[in-house]
């Protein structure tokens, strides 16, 4: 999918949506139930739509695109060494 301007879309988790409002919420000293009201990803997946983020289960696609070189980096300096 892509954003406008022939860019790719940003990405995030919308489990870490909850996760960042549920730990809000109770740092506020309120007390909320997870599941009592029904499954929180399909909110916070139209919050994050609503934001103009494409919700992606691996996240943040610019995240793990660092994170995968970084692997890449350290494959090749071990395979050189070894």
């Amino acid at each position: 999918m892509s954003a406008e301007g022939g860019t790719e879309a940003e990405t995030y988790n919308p489990w870490s949506v909850v996760n960042l409002v549920f730990t809000h919420l109770a740092d506020q000293g309120l007390h909320p139930v997870l599941g009592e009201s029904g499954d929180p990803a399909q909110p916070a997946r139209e919050l994050l739509l609503a934001l103009g983020i494409e919700p992606a289960p691996e996240g943040n696609r610019e995240v793990m695109r660092n994170v995968w070189a970084h692997l890449a980096e350290i494959r090749a300096a071990v395979l050189e060494e070894g």
